[in-house]
């Protein structure tokens, strides 16, 4: 009997994806299921719980939003904790159990609902995604159900898309049918399937969709029916309406400017790429399954922890909505989440049986570095130390080193912008120090660790190429330098993609763009006919044949070449 068959046969009387011994792990967690007390389960050490707590300690107050903390061994929960408030306004304490918005940590669960299908024989991976979606336009290159769960698809982020069309994130009610009329209004990607990895919400939304379409019920059923319910997840679901009152869910807060908090929550009725809830508890549930999968499941599970790949063979480092980038030299399998006020951040070191879950409602958390931290502890000296890099003696260029290196320069593909300035005895690339090894050679750390930048000169033009680890080579070119007056960029301008009318206004010689609900944002000039606005939109200008601005295209990190049109 093949693997699919026989795992479809142990689906057919009870609807599981994985029977799993979840008995042995749900014990353990039943008896911690409270909802309103920072109460924990433990069997670490003494001095691991001190270690664990000290990771989460400046969240420890009664205050302020923080996070709760689920760690599980070998399949068994060894300590599940909360730090912080749940609800400050009626001063509710986070438990092991409070419920959160997990965002983008449900993308494992869609993608899985997918691929559970295909074994099915209800679709294949490998289908044209307008098979299943004939609504999405024809871009000249079919786009895969499989490049969806890759991110390689090309498709522009929903998210952005709806940003730049006048939603207001986190207050305006989002549904999939908003989503599905702006994505399907798009007429061009960002780049041919399969060319590049770009993180894509939409594809996870699409996803959604074909699950209704194929199983004849919505993801949140499916899911139920094949996942929460078998697992025991009790306190899992995807919440796919922004009105439904959810027992123990908490609140979710950013930082107010001044002080304080406020509150912050995403009100969204479309999922697939987000709007999981869950617990600490039922997340370790879900990761027991990878390492204790019946048979008929091996090689399903296997697939969702593979790397997908390029067209030119590259490995993405993604799976089926899992992250799959090693830290410290040791195999780490998650994901992390972020929606308003709420972060989240699942990992799993297979090669040690051990995971960590940590879910948190203050923007200003940062899941990742709290996971990993209490995963150090656990891991001790099993984990390996991290690598020190010798590095030479900084160099210290001359001044007029350091002034080649000034300019604004843009992204030959993604369009995105660095601003080099020359600040004293340092120079700056947005903000951030260059460490120099030669006149031309140097690094700056940033969110995805440091970068490798050297400084080209050749005839008229200048590039500035970036290196990030495990990232492809970013070529910026030195612009030009902008024109004296912004008067020919006023205007008015209509984007069909977006169904969207910016106005260009001039203030005090600075281009503004204005929107009824996007109120006025000044856009800094970043070389002949483009503009940066805010942090990381980069508009581009086109003109036709007279010399007259026509129109521009708006392009960011996951949006590229969204055009708008000069009315008369």
């Amino acid at each position: 009997m093949s693997s699919t068959a026989h795992l479809l046969r142990r689906l057919g009387a009870a609807p599981l994806l994985l029977t799993l011994t979840a008995s042995a792990l749900h014990a353990q967690l039943s008896p911690a299921r409270m909802r309103t007390t920072q109460q924990s389960t433990t069997s670490l050490s003494v001095a691991q719980r001190a270690g664990v707590d000290s990771v989460f300690q400046h969240l420890d107050r009664t205050d302020a939003p923080g996070c709760a903390v689920g760690i599980a061994e070998q399949g068994r929960l060894v300590y599940t904790r909360g730090y912080g408030m749940a609800d400050l306004q009626h001063r509710l304490a986070i438990g092991p159990q409070s419920v959160f918005h997990v965002a983008s940590v449900s993308k494992q669960f869609t993608a899985l609902a997918v691929a559970l299908l295909a074994e099915e024989g209800k679709l294949s991976l490998d289908d044209d995604v307008r098979k299943y979606i004939p609504e999405l336009p024809l871009y000249g290159s079919p786009i895969t159900v499989r490049q969806l769960m890759h991110h390689t698809s090309g498709l522009r982020d929903q998210w952005n898309l709806l940003r730049y069309a006048g939603w207001r994130f986190p207050t305006d009610l989002i549904t999939e049918r908003d989503v599905m009329q702006i994505v399907t209004r798009q007429q061009a990607l960002n780049f041919r399937p399969g060319d590049e990895y770009v993180y894509s919400n939409t594809g996870f939304t699409l996803l959604a969709v074909i699950v209704q379409r194929t199983s004849g019920q919505s993801l949140a059923q499916y899911a139920q029916a094949r996942f929460f319910g078998p697992l025991g997840m009790h306190d899992t679901h995807f919440h796919d309406d922004y009105s439904m009152i959810v027992p123990g869910r908490t609140a979710a807060y950013e930082p107010r400017s001044g002080g304080g908090w406020k509150i912050s929550i995403p009100t969204f009725d479309t999922y697939g790429a987000t709007s999981l809830f869950s617990t600490t508890s039922d997340l370790l549930l879900w990761m027991a399954t990878f390492d204790t999968a019946p048979e008929g499941a091996v090689e399903l599970l296997r697939a969702a922890q593979t790397s997908g790949v390029l067209n030119d063979g590259t490995p993405t480092n993604y799976g089926y909505g899992l992250t799959l980038t090693p830290w410290r030299g040791i195999r780490a399998i998650g994901h992390g989440g972020s929606d308003a006020g709420y972060r989240a951040y699942v990992e799993r070191y297979p090669d040690f049986g051990v995971a960590v879950a940590v879910l948190c409602n203050a923007a200003n958390a940062g899941p990742n570095n709290l996971a990993r931290g209490a995963a150090a502890v656990v891991l001790g000296d099993r984990l390996p130390r991290p690598m020190v890099e010798a590095r030479a003696p900084e160099h210290l260029p001359s001044s007029a080193a350091r002034e080649a290196w000034v300019g604004t320069y843009r992204d030959t593909v993604a369009q995105s912008i660095i601003r080099v300035r020359s600040v004293g005895d340092s120079v700056l690339a947005n903000g951030g120090r260059l460490q120099f090894g030669s006149d031309t050679n140097a690094t700056i750390s940033g969110p995805e660790g440091s970068s490798w930048m050297s400084l080209q000169p050749s005839g008229a033009t200048t590039t500035l190429r970036m290196h990030p680890r495990g990232l492809r080579q970013r070529v910026f070119v030195r612009q030009a330098a902008p024109l004296p007056s912004v008067t020919s960029y006023v205007g008015s301008f209509f984007s069909a993609e977006l169904d969207v009318r910016y106005q260009l206004v001039e203030r005090e010689g600075r281009l503004v763009m204005s929107h009824p609900k996007l109120g006025e944002n000044a856009l800094e000039p970043a070389g002949r006919d483009a503009f940066s606005w805010g942090n990381g939109t980069t508009l581009l200008f086109q003109r036709d044949r007279r010399g007259r601005v026509a129109g521009f295209t708006v392009n960011d990190a996951r949006v590229r070449g969204v055009s708008f049109v000069r009315s008369p």
